[in-house]
């Protein structure tokens, strides 16, 4: 029996030519064979980026190359590579992370096994030379664990993109993408959970590269307040607009665009919850005392530390502004 075809989606921009050289090489190296590896560049600048992958396309006829003419942003460039994918299956990719040799086939040996829309799998995380951070994304990263369905697939990512793999259906839900669509990935979760649901792979199947040019994810709260503050300053008016922030864009945000796509009344009545939930803490620039929302929308497996901090900065945020004062940014010294 022929195999199943897979695509696989890479967007590319300037990227490093020896990240992206060990990330195409760990695709051709799969144990699963049957692949279409369709490869967008967002208008890198950089032309020795084109070079490589040219390089590559000649080199194996499962890789297809698209180069586009002007920068169509993260987002879009993965709805261009969305809109020209015909497989089944269909797996996101990063353009400097590392898949181990089995990624392809585990993860479609589930999504089949389980009937779901959608599988994610963990990953370990590198720095910028290869060496492991951090074993396990899934504990570092608190990240919500779901077999089957959940709400929070409305109120969170659920899976980064590059570690999911998803049916054809919820590519074609998913296409084209509606105003307020701010993540590819989360976007795929909510459209899964509203369909056959998902399922994870506790075993990490590829490593996740961290460095100074990260799009999304992977950097501590420590870096991310560090990188705010060089910017923004260390005052607390600077904290209250880190903080409104970090909720419009990671969790508001996403509300709006599961919003554009929902299809059933349970999910809309969650949304508008939640919706009201964001403005009201918002809202409040000291204390919130009504915690229960919280509980309500945002709490599931997995999220152990992640929730003490989320209540901090959503219901507390005086207090959230102490831990802001503590982390310094570079080159200043502690205060005796």
């Amino acid at each position: 029996m022929e195999e199943e075809l897979v695509d696989i989606l890479v967007t590319t921009y300037n990227t490093n030519e020896k990240y992206l050289r060990k990330q195409i090489n760990s695709l051709l190296r799969q144990s699963y064979k049957n692949l279409k590896i369709y490869i967008s560049d967002d208008n890198s600048q950089d032309k020795n980026v084109i070079k490589v992958l040219k390089e590559y396309e000649e080199k194996d006829n499962r890789i297809k190359l698209f180069l586009q003419q002007t920068n169509l942003g993260y987002n879009k460039n993965f709805e261009f590579l969305l809109k020209k994918s015909k497989a089944n299956y269909i797996m996101f990719c990063d353009h400097d992370d590392i898949w181990h040799l089995d990624k392809v086939q585990k993860s479609l040996d589930k999504i089949k096994q389980e009937n779901v829309d959608m599988v994610y799998c963990n990953c370990r995380q590198i720095d910028e030379d290869g060496l492991v951070i951090k074993e396990s994304y899934f504990k570092y990263k608190n990240v919500p664990l779901v077999n089957g369905k959940s709400k929070l697939a409305i109120s969170r990512c659920v899976g980064i993109g590059c570690s999911q793999i998803i049916t054809k259906d919820v590519r074609n839900k998913m296409i084209p993408f509606k105003k307020w669509t701010i993540a590819h990935d989360w976007l795929a979760a909510f459209i899964a959970n509203e369909g056959n649901g998902m399922c994870y792979i506790e075993e990490p199947l590829f490593d996740y590269r961290l460095h100074n040019t990260n799009v999304f994810g992977g950097r501590s709260l420590s870096q991310n307040i560090n990188k705010w503050k060089e910017k923004n300053g260390g005052g607390y008016e600077s904290y209250l607009k880190y903080r409104e922030d970090a909720i419009t864009r990671a969790y508001a945000d996403g509300i709006k665009m599961c919003n554009k796509y929902v299809s059933n009344e349970e999910d809309r009545q969650f949304i508008q919850k939640a919706k009201e939930y964001y403005e009201e803490i918002l809202k409040n620039k000291k204390v919130n005392w009504d915690i229960k929302k919280y509980f309500e929308i945002l709490v599931g497996k997995n999220q152990g530390k992640k929730m003490v901090r989320e209540i901090v900065l959503f219901h507390f945020p005086i207090i959230g502004y102490l831990k802001f004062l503590k982390i310094k940014m570079k080159g200043e010294k502690k205060k005796c």
